[in-house]
């Protein structure tokens, strides 16, 4: 089995496959990273369903974070704004950077496609 067209399935048939729908939590943020390469950053605020795990927890919401690599997607994720509903899928990346804390890492969703569900409520 090869690689789908999204590129979410390998050879030995893992699948690494994400969609969210949430409520984008801030302004999306474009930055332009020491390589040159630009990405557009999203924080998807998400409610929580009741879980075994969540049952009993008084947090009610996760929130996730979500980076367009892509010209298209970069450029589609820049026209949300704070409030809008959301759907984004891809696939779950690990990147490492280096911050004047020293090197880290964050595991977000690499947005491949994503569309508005809802404008936000004007204020």
């Amino acid at each position: 089995m090869g690689a789908t067209s999204s590129g979410t399935e390998d050879e030995s048939g893992f699948r690494n496959e994400v969609v969210l729908r949430g409520r984008v939590s801030a302004a999306p943020q474009e930055r332009t990273l020491p390589s040159g390469a630009r990405v557009v950053v999203v924080r998807l605020v998400i409610g929580r369903e009741q879980t075994v795990m969540t049952r009993g927890s008084r947090q009610r919401s996760d929130w996730v974070e979500c980076a367009a690599w892509s010209g298209g997607m970069r450029r589609k994720m820049l026209r949300w704004d704070e409030g809008d509903v959301v759907e984004v899928s891809g696939s779950l990346r690990r990147r490492h950077y280096r911050s004047a804390a020293g090197s880290s890492s964050i595991v977000e969703v690499e947005a491949l496609d994503g569309r508005r569900i809802t404008r936000a409520s004007p204020t």
